[in-house]
């Protein structure tokens, strides 16, 4: 798939809230998920490997109250690399509800998103 293949296929299943198919189905099985130096205060970490970036999410999942909703925009896509803005409207346990936006830019090599970063 070219990286537009990938940005389209993306945004299909980001609409229908399928982010563990897109991992499945889009990254390699050495993607790595890298976050800002400064870090939100929720605790995310920088992860190397699908195993380690499924983990990931499954923390920040098991920080979720409850989900109250989301977005992700169409995909930009320029080169090897495309990107979406994102958000959620989240309540976090111990920390009440909050709206967390971002900017997410994936790297795509041979078919398959190896590298996804996030800017907030």
């Amino acid at each position: 798939m070219t990286t537009k293949d990938v940005a389209t296929r993306f945004q299909e299943l980001a609409n229908e809230g399928k982010f563990q198919a897109i991992q499945e189905e889009l990254f390699s099985q050495d993607a790595e998920s890298i976050e800002p130096a400064t870090g939100m205060s929720i605790g995310m970490k920088n992860a190397k490997g699908l195993d380690a970036i499924k983990e990931k999410g499954r923390l920040f999942n098991e920080q979720v109250e409850e989900m109250h909703g989301g977005y992700s925009s169409e995909p930009v896509v320029g080169g090897n690399y495309f990107s979406v803005a994102m958000g959620m409207e989240v309540t976090m346990k111990g920390a009440g509800r909050m709206s967390l936006d971002e900017i997410a830019v994936y790297e795509v090599k041979e078919g398959k998103i190896t590298k996804e970063q996030f800017f907030y």
